[in-house]
């Protein structure tokens, strides 16, 4: 008689204790035993994930105070330990060099604490979502997240976002792995766990949880929601009872706006500009990373050119390119500054940040889009102001607006981007012309360029998952996976009465016509059969199918599911013909949307 699966692993067990110690083996037979019970309980779905969001908000909360406090302790090293023994005068001039030195740090890390791994970052997290049932290395994302507090406490420009997601999704991740879940689960728990970093790093519950559907889950799917919700209001609580209830970014005083004419004229033209810099921004990051990689230096060295380059950068801006330590910079002041000052801190953050996390840096990029989208949206109040004196214009609130919409463009996050503003903000007043320009924005970028600063990440690696597991499974499956292989045809010689004799409840509602040898000359659907029976019935005798034979697109054996589904929207059809080659017309099939919808179901069911 065969070995149970428990007998086989106590065999395991006792065969494992002369090399492991028999310590090490009976803790793991404890814990196996423990984790069988838990999974024999037979306790509801949501019981399970509301519980689990719970610990994974509270494990995520605490992951991003342990963070900021290495930030600081970084900073404290790195600046303010030296300045007591330098001279005060001129300790800033040193900063080109801490800079490089605190990058060259960071990449240090990931060659030895990562192994030589690139670490985790957001893209890394949707990809797990996507292909991997959610399943997250603890030790690079770790590693990023050490990483990335030397960077940031070092002066180099990039956010706290991105490893703090990372390290609460990698603690979803392994909780879910220990408890042997099902992938399904394990990926609710990394998108809770993403919800809570997001929500205790910025102080935003509603942003957390909408960036971890948005971004992470790519779906608003229900059995979802609850779970990344409740980690993501668990999260805030804590955070607030360590960090105080107050913005990430402080607001000193309401803004809004005076006039209707802003809200219809000039938070669109704002919408439109922010949406030109999201894709200026995107362009320079992923330029900027095949340009260094193309330069003829050793590896070793591009974290000490680049850092010497950024520090100068922030040296020439008097600081305000990144702040200090994770404390950001007041919104507020990008009211007050020259409209042309702050259009070169708009480009100045962007080479920055490229050149930060291309050449041996780590972090993330959502906050250094918030201060971009901050500059430029105060550059353009700025400048109305100038304008339009009479008119009493605020360039805080366009620099606030700018923000969501900058994040909107630059990582195809609309929601998120509307609603971080709103949060940090609490000022209903924006919200209007808030939701108008950050919708322009994203459509701008997406316009001038395709690719968002998540997806390009992945594209350039191979992937295209495009936000969401539902789309990165369309996109591994294929038409030859799903369509029928001998459907109902007409021969283009048909006359109408014969077609007409298909006017009756069936499967198939669409019809290709073909010549004798296959060759496909278009569809008839049983909607206009119906149209020709009522409105026409004297051109019954007349027509043949050839002659109402309307135009479709086609898909190939090849194809994407995704790629057909989009077909079937083209034109609002509900089966497209399948052909045997791009650009041929010979048909081999038909694909309608109930065979997706059962090849995706089949998928799920499998696991793949």
């Amino acid at each position: 008689m065969p070995f149970s699966f428990r007998a086989r692993r106590r065999l395991v067990r006792l065969r494992g204790s002369a090399v492991v110690g028999r310590p090490v083996v009976a803790a793991r037979g404890v814990w196996d035993d423990f984790v069988d019970w838990f999974n024999g309980l037979g306790l509801s779905e949501n019981a399970i994930l509301l519980a689990f969001a719970v610990a994974v908000g509270i494990g995520g909360a605490l992951g991003v105070v342990a963070f900021y406090k290495l930030i600081d302790a970084a900073y404290a090293l790195f600046y303010q330990w030296p300045s007591g023994f330098l001279p005060r005068n001129s300790f800033l001039a040193y900063r080109p060099l801490i800079t490089a030195a605190g990058i060259a740090s960071a990449w240090a890390i990931m060659r030895r604490l990562g192994r030589g791994h690139e670490g985790l970052n957001v893209p890394d997290v949707q990809l797990s979502v996507a292909r991997r049932g959610g399943r997250i290395p603890a030790r690079p994302a770790l590693a990023r997240t050490a990483a990335s507090a030397v960077t940031i406490g070092a002066g180099g420009s990039a956010g706290s976002e991105g490893p703090v997601a990372v390290l609460g999704s990698a603690l979803g991740s392994w909780l879910g792995g220990i408890f042997r879940f099902e992938s399904s689960r394990v990926v609710t728990l990394v998108g809770a766990g993403a919800a809570a970093g997001i929500s205790a790093a910025f102080n935003a519950p509603l942003a957390g949880a909408f960036f971890a559907l948005e971004e992470i889950q790519g779906s608003f799917a229900a059995g979802a929601f609850s779970a990344v919700v409740v980690s993501s209001v668990v999260a805030a609580v804590v955070s607030r009872a360590v960090f105080g209830n107050h913005p990430a970014f402080p607001i000193p005083v309401e803004y809004g706006y005076t006039l209707t004419r802003e809200v219809v004229l000039f938070y669109p033209l704002l919408g439109a500009l922010t949406g030109l810099v999201s894709a200026l921004f995107i362009r320079c990051y992923f330029g900027m990373d095949g340009w260094w990689k193309r330069l003829p230096v050793p590896a070793a060295a591009l974290p000490w050119i680049g850092g010497v380059l950024v520090g100068t950068m922030v040296y020439l801006s008097r600081g305000i390119l990144v702040g200090y330590g994770h404390l950001a910079v007041r919104v507020d002041v990008f009211g007050r500054m020259a409209w042309y000052y702050l259009l070169l801190l708009a480009a100045g953050k962007i080479l920055a940040t490229s050149v930060t996390l291309t050449t041996g840096g780590s972090g993330g990029l959502f906050t250094p889009s918030l201060y971009i989208g901050a500059a430029t949206g105060g550059a353009f109040g700025v400048a109305l102001q100038g304008l339009f004196p009479g008119m009493h214009i605020s360039p805080e609130a366009y620099a606030l607006v700018g923000m969501g919409a900058l994040v909107a463009g630059a990582t195809n996050a609309p929601i998120t981007g509307i609603l971080i503003v709103f949060e940090m903000t609490n000022d209903y007043a924006l919200v209007l012309p808030l939701m108008l320009a950050t919708v322009i924005s994203y459509l701008v970028a997406r316009r001038l360029e395709p690719d968002s600063l998540y997806s390009g990440w992945l594209r350039r690696r191979g992937e295209r998952i495009e936000q969401g597991a539902d789309r990165a499974l369309l996109t591994g499956l294929r038409v030859r996976d799903a369509y029928e292989r001998s459907p109902q045809s007409f021969r283009a010689e048909a006359p109408l009465p014969t077609l007409l004799q298909h006017l009756q409840p069936g499967e198939q509602t669409t019809f290709p016509v073909i010549d004798a040898d296959h060759t496909l000359l278009g569809v008839v659907t049983m909607a206009e059969l119906g149209q020709l029976a009522r409105d026409q019935p004297q051109l019954s005798g007349l027509l043949i199918a050839a002659d109402v034979a309307g135009p479709t697109e086609t898909v190939t054996p090849a194809d994407s599911l995704l790629e057909a589904t989009r077909r079937l929207g083209t034109r609002g059809a509900s089966a497209l013909p399948v052909v045997d080659q791009p650009g041929g017309d010979r048909l081999i099939g038909m694909l309608t949307r109930s065979h997706i919808l059962a090849a995706y179901e089949r998928a799920l069911t499998s696991g793949h």
